[in-house]
């Protein structure tokens, strides 16, 4: 499909693609904010299903020649992790018991 963001051989993952292949973790961060958690919980059991798959796909390339498809599957799988506590521990988007706090990344590794 000429429209495809992620490696054909996870099309099933296509339909988060669009929403969750974001590049830093700022924006990973906001859109786990922005969505909520019957979504989020979508998101990771489609895409933790196919982690294992996905990674050795991933492993598969030198981090910094990654071809785009297969580094939209890795920003997959950082969104995936993003979430994970929401999923398997808090029951909720954000960290408990911390009010308004915020924490801004300046940096962070690539890819």
């Amino acid at each position: 499909m000429a429209d495809s963001l992620l490696p054909a051989e996870f099309a099933d993952l296509e339909p988060y693609a669009a929403d969750w292949c974001l590049a830093t973790e700022t924006e990973r961060y906001g859109k786990r904010l922005a969505t909520s958690m019957q979504d989020i919980q979508a998101f990771y059991d489609a895409v933790v299903s196919r982690a294992e798959a996905a990674i050795a796909h991933c492993d598969r390339f030198p981090l910094d020649a990654m071809p785009e498809d297969a580094l939209n599957l890795l920003h997959l799988l950082y969104s995936m992790i993003n979430v994970s506590f929401c999923v398997e521990a808090w029951g909720q988007q954000r960290v408990p018991d911390t009010g308004a706090a915020m924490l801004d990344c300046l940096i962070e590794p690539v890819p």
